[in-house]
């Protein structure tokens, strides 16, 4: 069991860490989107590549933080039942739910997803606005983002096996808000 929780702590810093660079992306895009409305409203011209970047990076911070939210406990669950059951209950529903909800469904969108990837790598796709940017790059984030939180419910399931097994309490993350 503890090879097992060192490989959830290094899923769980791998997630930290990601979560963390993808925060800046919130000041990235205000910036890209105050400064192309102040070059159209002062300067008379706008970017479609600036208004694409900052589309881009709305995506990095869902898509790539979706393993860092389900780490600090931050994705939607019924908490007004979940939290007036026992540590032992709410660790036997987290631990099903990911082994038949969570992982099925984000290993299926990680692998769905690589098609259009390489498609799009292949014939080396760009926007079809003027000035638009290389799509590649946003299409990695489904893979990449579904990958994270594929491996994020792995680090999850182990600590609940953890909490059945041991009989141990998990204790309970932040909420996302108070991170």
């Amino acid at each position: 069991m503890n090879a097992l929780l060192s490989l959830s702590r290094l899923i769980d810093k791998l997630n930290e860490s990601i979560g963390r660079i993808v925060m800046w992306g919130v000041l990235v895009a205000t910036l890209v989107a105050t400064g192309n409305a102040l070059s159209r409203h002062f300067l008379g011209q706008g970017s479609n590549a600036w208004l694409e970047l900052q589309w881009y990076l709305f995506g990095a911070m869902i898509l790539l933080g979706g393993g860092y939210t389900l780490k600090h406990n931050g994705h939607v669950r019924i908490d007004i039942i979940h939290q007036r059951l026992s540590p032992r209950t709410q660790a036997w529903i987290d631990l099903l739910g990911g082994l038949f909800f969570l992982l099925p469904f984000a290993g299926l969108l990680a692998w769905l997803s690589w098609p259009m990837l390489a498609e799009s790598w292949r014939i080396h796709e760009i926007s079809s606005d003027p000035g638009g940017l290389v799509r590649w790059p946003v299409k990695l984030l489904l893979p990449l983002g579904f990958v994270l939180l594929f491996l994020q419910g792995i680090s999850d399931i182990i600590k609940r096996i953890g909490v059945l097994t041991v009989r141990e309490t998990i204790q309970a993350e932040k909420p996302a808000e108070e991170v």
